[in-house]
């Protein structure tokens, strides 16, 4: 049985375009090169003859004898073993082998895939792989071999996929080999009964799609959609699978139209290029015809510039929007900002006379290749410069934020059914922002990430002290929704006890954020009590005493005093400006209002500039002997633990006696504090208002405005 032939997606309209990166083989001549056992110990075994072919054509100078040796191994191995699908077991490692050789994967890699079920279905052992082909062969095969049923039980798939991601952190090129193992699986899986092919095609869907997207393979995603999409949908499958057979019949096609034109063009600009048809694939077209609905022939493909140097693409988007009717609304620079998945290239679209609108992908080959095979095509990560040999510890430039922080929080994960729902979760956020800290560093987060999320990817559990933040310069609530660029700097609180609330998890967008603090609240649950909550308004006893938090009676309207003020106007009775609230030593002036009572201002009050633009007359006024003062201050600060009372406690050190305070119901997190106080010396004002200021939590102290 062929590939082809259980591969349901495989139709023949677009297998041609595809075969440049999908694996084709004849599993029929593997078969019976594999029956005949191996070849002389001085020349490859028949059956790898293809692979090595393949092989070569992306590495010329590839030294073949690790694969020579690692077929031997495996074909002896398996000797004996059949699929489900009746050819020899072999087939299945050397499809597999096959298909990393065509995205241009480097020896070690093809090495361990040809060795991956060596370990878990023969009596290979771990330390013969490490033996006989080394330490990265042999981490690779441990990194996709299975746990055991009998030893896990349920928990033994879930537990796995832990396993290989952990793996994969250390060496992308695991994850690698388990994509074209399921993609091989995926294309034989006609022979396994309906319930199973729904189960695997499920778990495809849910977890290895994604991680084929985030590795960028997108060779192996695009095909792994199809064969999915046909066994979950197979009357949606069918239908998307009709238009396309329907459309490659038509004798007009509108795309090798728009390519001879786009040919011209860059050929009269003197820019070197190829330009290609790209046809859909099936989950595409079906994506493409549930947006557009009825499809037209442009809708069918797009096409594909390549050209030499990155400054060509712009050159060739430059001739395109001159020499043609752009979609402007449709251009997108994935070179000067790659996605998270490496992916580079200008998208655009022009538009035809008819009115079909065809979508250009402007890319360089080098980019090209990055684009369909991802991390695989990056060779060896770990292999150390000629300039710069390693020095023992492996550092992985292909290791992404998002592998960083799913690494973090599998950690933490309680149990494997969190694991496995919060896995499927993270995978589903498939768009990733990058964020930038004050120091110059940057935190990549999904999109839709909150100033929560940020703390626990740039602090850990440390940011159970996080406080506040501040985006592009402005203070914002932990609940503030960042943006791709936004520049954040967390605040973060000095008290030992500081703790997270349960709101927080109202506005955790990552998983790494929801387990660091569903954690903290399970191991504190007196501190998860409904009585957590603020009291709407709450009024403090004198600072010599002690304050108390949850006092039941309202505060009484306080205002400055104003026997301190000697006025230029014998017998008139004076009265201090609630718009300022002038207390010694301000510089002071006054205004005479309705029933002669004359009120006093600072000289910068808004209201004196009104007042005398209106031609009213000031009267001399100024501060007497006294050096007392009685001011009413607001506080604006981020609700957390204890803050009250060290506030308070900042106050009463400055020698200020607390008269009242309100504090009302916090919102968005924050929370506004009413203080009326008495000083002995109205010097101490800036000093007291300082000290509030260094309390961690507020962000801003000022004067109150009362009512008069």
């Amino acid at each position: 049985m062929s590939a082809e032939a259980t591969n349901p997606a495989t139709p023949g309209p677009v297998t041609a375009s595809a075969a440049r990166w999908r694996a084709r083989i004849d599993l029929r001549r593997l078969g019976r090169a594999a029956l005949l056992g191996p070849a002389a110990r001085d020349r490859l075994p028949d059956a790898i003859g293809h692979l090595a072919d393949a092989h070569r054509a992306h590495h010329p100078d590839a030294d073949l004898e690790p694969l020579r040796r690692a077929y031997l191994l495996a074909e002896s191995s398996h000797r004996g073993q059949m699929r489900k699908s009746g050819e020899p077991y072999i087939t299945h490692p050397l499809a597999v082998t096959l298909i990393l050789a065509e995205l241009g994967a480097e020896t070690t890699t093809l090495t361990a895939s040809l060795l991956h079920d060596t370990v878990e279905d023969t009596d290979v052992t771990l330390d013969q792989v490490g033996a006989e082909f080394g330490a990265e062969v042999r981490y690779l095969v441990d990194g996709v071999t299975k746990l055991e049923k009998v030893d896990y039980g349920a928990a033994a798939e879930p537990e796995t996929f832990r396993k290989m991601l952990v793996a994969t952190g250390s060496d992308v090129r695991v994850m690698s080999i388990k994509l074209a193992d399921r993609l091989h699986n995926m294309r034989t899986l006609g022979v396994m009964r309906p319930e199973k092919q729904e189960r695997i095609a499920k778990i495809t869907r849910d977890f290895l799609i994604p991680l084929a997207e985030r590795l960028g393979v997108q060779a192996l995603k695009t095909e792994l959609e199809d064969l999915v999409f046909a066994i979950l949908h197979p009357e949606e499958y069918q239908h998307t699978r009709e238009l396309i057979v329907e459309n490659a019949s038509r004798a007009d096609d509108p795309l090798a139209e728009t390519t001879e034109e786009i040919r011209a063009v860059l050929r009269d600009a003197g820019i070197p290029a190829e330009v290609l048809i790209r046809p859909r694939h099936f989950v595409s077209v079906h994506r493409v015809s549930r947006k557009r609905g009825r499809l037209r022939g442009a809708d069918f493909g797009r096409l594909l510039i390549l050209v030499n140097e990155d400054a060509d693409c712009y050159g060739v988007l430059g001739e395109l929007h001159t020499c043609m009717t752009p979609v402007v609304s449709e251009f997108k620079d994935f070179i000067a900002v790659p996605k998270f998945n490496l992916y580079q290239s200008l998208h655009t679209a022009v538009a035809r006379a008819d009115g079909q609108v065809t979508e250009v992908l402007i890319r360089t080959h080098q980019m090209h290749k990055v684009a369909e095979a991802g991390v695989v095509a990056l060779g060896n990560p770990y292999a150390p410069a000629p300039d710069d040999p390693a020095d023992g510890e492996r550092a992985d430039p292909t290791r992404p934020g998002w592998l960083s922080r799913l690494l973090d929080w599998q950690e933490a994960a309680p149990d494997t059914d969190t694991f496995w729902s919060t896995l499927r979760e993270d995978l589903a956020q498939d768009r990733e922002i990058t964020v930038f800290r004050p120091d110059g560093g940057t935190l990549g987060l999904p999109e839709g990430a909150t100033c929560v999320d940020a703390a626990y990817a740039q602090y850990g559990e440390d940011a159970h002290a996080c406080i506040g933040a501040r985006v592009n310069g402005r203070l914002a609530t932990l609940s503030t929704v960042l943006t791709d660029g936004d520049t954040v700097q967390l605040l973060m609180g000095q008290d030992p006890a500081s703790e997270p609330s349960r709101e927080w998890l109202e506005h955790a967008h990552t998983p790494a954020a929801r387990i660091a603090i569903q954690r903290w609240l399970t191991t504190h649950p007196a501190h998860d009590a409904p009585e957590r909550a603020q009291k709407p308004e709450v009024r403090l006893r004198p600072a010599a005493e002690a304050p108390d938090p949850f006092p039941s009676f309202a505060p009484p309207e306080a205002r400055p005093t104003s026997d301190n003020v000697l006025v230029d106007q014998p017998g008139a009775t004076v009265r201090l400006a609630g718009c300022c609230t002038p207390v010694p030593p301000d510089d002071v002036t006054g205004f005479t209002v309705r029933g002669g009572v004359v009120t006093v201002h600072r000289v910068e009050c808004a209201a004196v500039a009104r007042m005398k633009g209106t031609g009213r007359a000031e009267i001399g006024v100024r501060w007497g002997d006294t050096t007392e003062c009685r001011v009413t201050l607001v506080a604006e600060s981020f609700v957390r633990p204890h803050l009250l009372a060290d506030l308070t406690e900042a106050m009463a050190s400055e020698g200020a006696e607390i008269s009242s305070a309100t504090v009302e119901p916090p919102s968005q997190q924050r929370v506004r504090h009413t203080y009326t106080v008495q000083l002995p010396d109205a010097a101490h004002l800036p000093t007291l208002m300082r000290a509030m200021r260094n309390v961690p939590g507020v962000f801003d102290v000022s004067r109150a405005r009362t009512r008069t």
